[in-house]
């Protein structure tokens, strides 16, 4: 079972140019992408959250289910569902705006077990910064990697909801000794600050650096940088491909038996290769379609499984 634990809520769409252009509803949250990607691989995936009883908590539930993902770790609360209002650049990149004061997925609060067989728990995104929930997933955080269970943290910066920048930069590289994984894209690693190798000797196996369609490196404690480029593809818009990449990332150690710092350490040049290459394919599937619409594990064979 691989957990994945953050927010839950809806993107706002732009169908067509301007400020004032139609908006279509369409579940998101990076966590949530996560999981919802995850099921469609394949992987025995968990979803632990708290989600609004409003109609749009009920459309994220049932999104869920329908990959095939254990929504048993979802609380409920009669609070709204967070609402993100996407733009659109002209690369399909997506910038977002956000409607999160009083929501439900705020209130989350850290579950006493995990389900069981927990291999990894993956953070991330929004839920790392909105109190008082951020402290509950860090709680969480702290408990799987002191159990030994392997980790994995996407930053995903948003920065219009960090009020102070250098206090979340502390919040961030204070986890590092707890993480496993270590997965953001170039934006996310400038707004950071520092290197690789600076963050691996904080405490992960590896770290993997998304360039978008310039592709993606590990970086390992061996001081090894495996490199692969990106897909070819039409781009309709980004929305959704980083949080693919983190999919495809668990879904592939999982499928090398590699859920562990020793298993991640164990991974060659090869068995590296194989597994970006992996994630880039399925990130170019999603960018190929409108919104945050991962890949079936039919679409993106992985050699290991397949």
């Amino acid at each position: 079972m691989i957990v994945v634990a953050g927010e839950a809520l809806i993107d706002l769409v732009p169908q067509g140019p301007g400020a004032l252009a139609p908006l279509r509803p369409a579940p998101g949250g990076g966590p949530y992408n996560t999981a919802v990607a995850l099921g469609r691989l394949g992987s025995p995936t968990a979803f632990c959250s708290r989600v609004s009883l409003d109609a749009f908590g009920e459309a994220l539930l049932e999104r869920l289910r329908a990959a095939g993902v254990d929504v048993s770790t979802v609380r409920r609360g009669a609070e709204p569902t967070t609402l993100a209002v996407a733009s659109l650049g002209a690369d399909g990149s997506a910038a977002y705006g956000f409607y999160v004061e009083g929501t439900a997925d705020r209130l989350f609060t850290a579950p006493a077990e995990l389900p069981p067989g927990t291999r990894a728990v993956a953070f991330g995104t929004c839920s790392l910064v909105l109190e008082p929930g951020a402290s509950a997933y860090e709680e969480l955080l702290g408990t799987a990697s002191a159990r030994g269970v392997f980790t994995t943290l996407d930053p995903n910066i948003r920065a219009g909801l960090i009020a102070d920048p250098d206090a979340h930069r502390a919040r961030l590289l204070g986890r590092l000794p707890q993480v496993s994984l270590l997965k953001l894209s170039e934006q996310d690693a400038e707004w950071l600050g520092g290197t690789p190798r600076e963050w691996l000797a904080a405490g992960p196996a590896a770290v993997v650096l998304t360039r978008g369609a310039g592709g993606m490196t590990a970086f390992t404690r061996d001081g090894a940088a495996h490199t692969v480029p990106g897909e070819r593809v039409t781009v309709v818009d980004t929305i959704g491909a980083g949080d693919t990449v983190n999919a495809a990332l668990l879904h592939g150690l999982a499928a090398r038996d590699a859920l562990s710092h020793a298993g991640v350490a164990a991974l060659g040049p090869g068995e590296w290769a194989e597994l970006l290459g992996f994630a880039a394919r399925a990130a170019a599937v999603t960018c190929s379609r409108a919104g945050a619409e991962p890949p079936y594990a039919h679409e993106v064979p992985d050699p290991v499984t397949d």
